[in-house]
């Protein structure tokens, strides 16, 4: 794992929080930017699903490469089930760098982009740049530590260059803010892991059943008052449940 503090564990404790808030995110869809259907005023704006047989739609095979290492050294697999790499958070986070959010879609993107504080929001260019920029940076930075790129390293190295990124130690050519990737990566992968199977992560709900969150079901209303008892319906995503038939 990158750090002593950053646990698996950890992560899926947040994860409830991070749910509630992923039914629409931010702009992610499973269409390329340019792609948007014509939505009428009086019209609910329908998420496409991702379909992971197109492949990839943004990421080079370099960059999917970096990306699936990275995310299953975040989240790895384990006796509590898949993990990241395995629901899918590769594909999910390639379709949001391909759709609107790489785009930058409301975000405020005009320069100068100095290094600010914390507390003063988005200080990059539009994500899907930040991303391509970044792994170049972070390959070249292995290959000249290590002889390779990031995906071509062992597991226990691959840890210690996430680290080194989390931390800022990590010198990276080109300017890039390794920290500020190192946030953004972290914060990607946690919402494909939680976010709506329709997006391309989360596959087979399994984030959701980690934690126990029931999804979108649309009545939860006979269990709200039962208080420390299991809920004990399984999760449904937008598009329902795979077992499920229409008549």
């Amino acid at each position: 794992m990158p750090s002593d503090h950053l646990t698996r564990r950890g992560i899926l404790a947040s994860g409830t929080a991070i749910s509630s808030g992923l039914m629409v995110l931010r702009g992610a869809q499973a269409q390329r930017f340019t792609a948007y259907p014509t939505i009428a005023t009086s019209e609910a704006d329908r998420p496409v699903a991702a379909d992971p047989l197109q492949g990839y739609l943004f990421f080079t095979p370099a960059e999917a490469s970096f990306v699936e290492a990275a995310v299953s050294r975040l989240i790895p697999k384990d006796d509590l089930g898949p993990g990241a790499l395995e629901c899918g958070v590769a594909v999910f986070i390639d379709r949001q760098l391909a759709g609107p959010y790489g785009q930058g879609d409301h975000f405020y993107l005009k320069g100068p982009s100095p290094n600010g504080d914390a507390t003063q929001g988005w200080q990059m260019p539009k994500p899907a740049d930040v991303y391509r920029t970044a792994i170049a940076a972070v390959n070249r930075h292995t290959n000249d530590a290590h002889g390779g790129d990031f995906a071509r390293l062992t597991a226990d190295r691959q840890d210690a260059i996430l680290k080194s990124l989390e931390s800022g130690d990590a010198r990276l050519k080109g300017g890039i803010d390794a920290k500020a990737f190192f946030t953004l990566l972290l914060q990607n992968t946690m919402e494909g892991f939680f976010a709506d199977p329709l997006y391309g992560g989360n596959r087979d709900m399994a984030g959701w059943k980690l934690i126990g969150f029931p999804g979108a079901r649309y009545n939860n209303k006979p269990y709200a008052t039962q208080h420390g008892q299991a809920y004990p319906l399984p999760p449904v995503s937008l598009n329902g449940r795979p077992d499920w038939t229409r008549s």
